[in-house]
């Protein structure tokens, strides 16, 4: 038995450490607080129990006594508990609490540091806590206490002379009192001094003002908690430093529909422009459940003289049979290959492959007039590996040319509904900004979980087709395509989306 006291981080998940990651995924048992990203539970095993006991102002889902009962219980059990709190268990998260009441109960633990709110936050919003020009120590204070009581231990005096760059967790209900506390002991209203906002995460946001004037400024921007209060000089290079908030997509909310074995791509390149990304995969990529015909066309690779592969799971689930009938890519060496699509060229080539035709339309007209112009004929024999069920356009037009066209299923989509629930949160707060969809099928199963009368009933909702075919989908449900690229790329997507949104 083991319990790892775990710093999430401030909101970041890549800002998790690696000792911090690899206890997550060898623990049993993981309790996790309202700050700790949920994108951080990905990193536990499948069979891990996962338990939520999050803490927010006037929303305790369990109190602090009972969230020790249940870890120490649980570690009693013979269990690796991994106790996941937001930013630094032992900055203001009563990590060291926590500690002791392990340490009484017998049990051994490790804390494993995150990185604090109170540092992770001003960084991302441009104010260096330390500055050879302004400040030379940081003061972190809590402003949970009530600044009023005459048995403050808050030194009001020494704070407003310190000189350091002062520092407020849990602050917000406070600041009035924080600000005139801090001037009536003789800090220059017109110090500068900051708010962040959910500092490091999407929906990340901060405001600079003097001191004197931060409260009345956070009631007219809307800033309430989690926010960190910062006073002091450094706040003046917000402006110069702020790099953050200069992300193009932050504050987006962005629903991705594709297969989750196919997002990862399209997710981090949106994140990595500030958005937040709700991964709502409408479909599962999963393997036939008999593959005699594929077998079969395997058996047969030296009679095909083009083998045309339209996605890299195409790719990906061929060349799984290829190595189960004990070959490998040079048993592709009679035929020549098309790829539709940069990524299915990148999958081949992964393989030792290089593509002789990728077109540069990808849809089923140019992927046939560039085929027809290298060769294909009447009589040339042509495999397709795919998906069991999609379009017959382009296999159609090739046997209109007169080619002889084996279409083998090598893998099969199936509906999938998670996270439903998640984006009709966001619509009903009115926070979401757009839905992408990557093919027909993600648009119709996204519409048999979410019916085209709830995406009518938001028009501020922008839909994102990565092509015609997809946008003429969302035509046939009556739905506009707002945003749709050039090529039809996953890069082109996230291009048109950065300009649109």
């Amino acid at each position: 038995m083991k319990v790892y006291l775990i710093g999430a981080g401030p909101g970041d998940p890549g800002l998790l450490t690696i000792k911090g990651k690899e206890c997550l995924h060898k623990a049993d048992v993981i309790v996790y607080d309202a700050l700790a990203n949920d994108a951080l539970l990905a990193h536990a095993r499948p069979e891990a129990e996962c338990i939520y006991v999050g803490k927010i102002a006037g929303n305790h889902a369990l109190p602090q006594d009972e969230i020790n009962a249940l870890i120490i219980r649980k570690a009693k059990e013979g269990k690796i508990v991994a106790r996941l709190k937001g930013g630094d268990p032992y900055i203001f998260g009563r990590g060291g609490e926590e500690a002791e009441e392990l340490l009484d109960a017998g049990v051994p633990f490790e804390e494993v540091p995150g990185i604090s709110s109170t540092i992770g936050g001003p960084a991302y919003a441009g104010i260096p806590l330390t500055h050879r020009s302004f400040s030379s120590s940081v003061t972190i204070i809590t402003g949970h206490e009530d600044p009023t009581k005459p048995d403050s231990v808050h030194n009001w005096s020494a704070l407003a002379r310190s000189a350091s760059t002062l520092v407020f967790v849990m602050g917000m209900k406070n600041l009035p009192l924080i600000a005139e506390n801090l001037i009536a002991a003789g800090l220059d209203p017109a110090t500068p001094a900051a708010l962040v906002h959910w500092g490091t995460t999407t929906r990340h946001k901060s405001l600079v003002a003097t001191l004197g004037e931060l409260p009345q400024a956070a009631v007219d921007s809307g800033f309430t908690n989690p926010s960190v209060i910062v006073v002091g000089h450094v706040c003046s290079l917000h402006e110069r430093l702020n790099w953050f908030e200069h992300k193009p997509l932050l504050g987006k909310s962005v629903v991705v529909t594709r297969a989750r074995e196919q997002a990862s791509g399209l997710a981090a390149m949106l994140t990595e422009l500030g958005a937040e990304v709700i991964q709502c995969p409408t479909i599962t990529i999963e393997p036939m459940a008999e593959y005699s015909i594929l077998d079969a066309a395997i058996q047969g690779l030296a009679s095909y003289e083009w083998l045309i592969f339209t996605s890299v799971n195409g790719v990906k689930y061929f060349w799984k049979r290829l190595a189960a009938s004990g070959k490998d890519s040079r048993a592709l060496c009679a035929a020549k290959v098309a790829a539709i699509g940069p990524a299915t060229a990148e999958a081949l080539r992964s393989r030792g492959i290089e593509p002789d035709f990728i077109p540069e339309k990808y849809i089923a007209e140019g992927v046939l007039e560039g085929l027809l112009q290298r060769g294909v004929k009447a009589g040339t024999r042509v495999l397709q590996p795919r998906a069991k069920v999609a379009r017959e356009v382009l296999p159609e037009k090739l046997r209109e040319a007169g080619a002889l066209v084996d279409v083998v299923p090598a893998y099969e989509t199936k509906p999938c509904a998670s996270r439903k629930d998640e984006v009709l949160k966001h619509l009903a707060a009115g926070t979401l900004s757009c839905v992408t969809f990557g093919s027909s099928s993600t648009v119709e199963n996204f519409l048999s979980l979410i019916p085209a009368e709830t995406l009518k009933a938001h028009p501020e909702v922008k839909l994102a087709a990565i092509g015609p075919v997809t946008a003429q989908t969302l035509a046939q449900h009556g739905l506009p395509c707002h945003i749709q690229p050039q090529d039809y790329t996953i890069p082109a997507l996230v291009e048109a989306l950065t300009k649109e949104l």
